[in-house]
């Protein structure tokens, strides 16, 4: 399912502070790069790949390939990084809540902080 253009700024916003997981190098997308690829979309959702040394037209290339073969969405492609989204699956998918947040049977109380005069 494409990305709408909102969505697609949204994670272009979030993108921006990741750094590269994945460098292609010389050796082009070979089936261990694509793997891990896939590793780091299944564990992240979103990632920043940096090709090293390529072209503009063959890193769109390589984007298109990525997409086409993971499942994956193109987000981005600035320079030599490109930025791919794949959503997790929903049994794959974090809790909202992790239990170490769950406050049971505690009652949160405001603390009253007094300033010295």
């Amino acid at each position: 399912m494409p990305l709408s253009p909102t969505q697609r700024k949204t994670l272009k916003a979030q993108a921006h502070a990741l750094h590269p997981v994945v460098l292609i190098g010389g050796n082009g997308l070979s089936p261990g790069v694509l793997e891990e690829i896939d590793v780091s979309l299944r564990a992240h959702e979103l990632i920043k790949v940096h090709v090293a040394g390529e072209d503009r037209e063959t890193r769109a290339l390589m984007m298109d390939e990525i997409c086409a073969r993971l499942g994956a969405e193109p987000v981005q492609s600035i320079g030599r990084m490109l930025v791919v989204y794949r959503r997790r699956p929903e049994a794959d998918a974090a809790p909202a809540v992790r239990p170490s947040q769950v406050r049971r049977g505690r009652r949160q109380t405001k603390r009253s902080y007094q300033g010295s005069e």
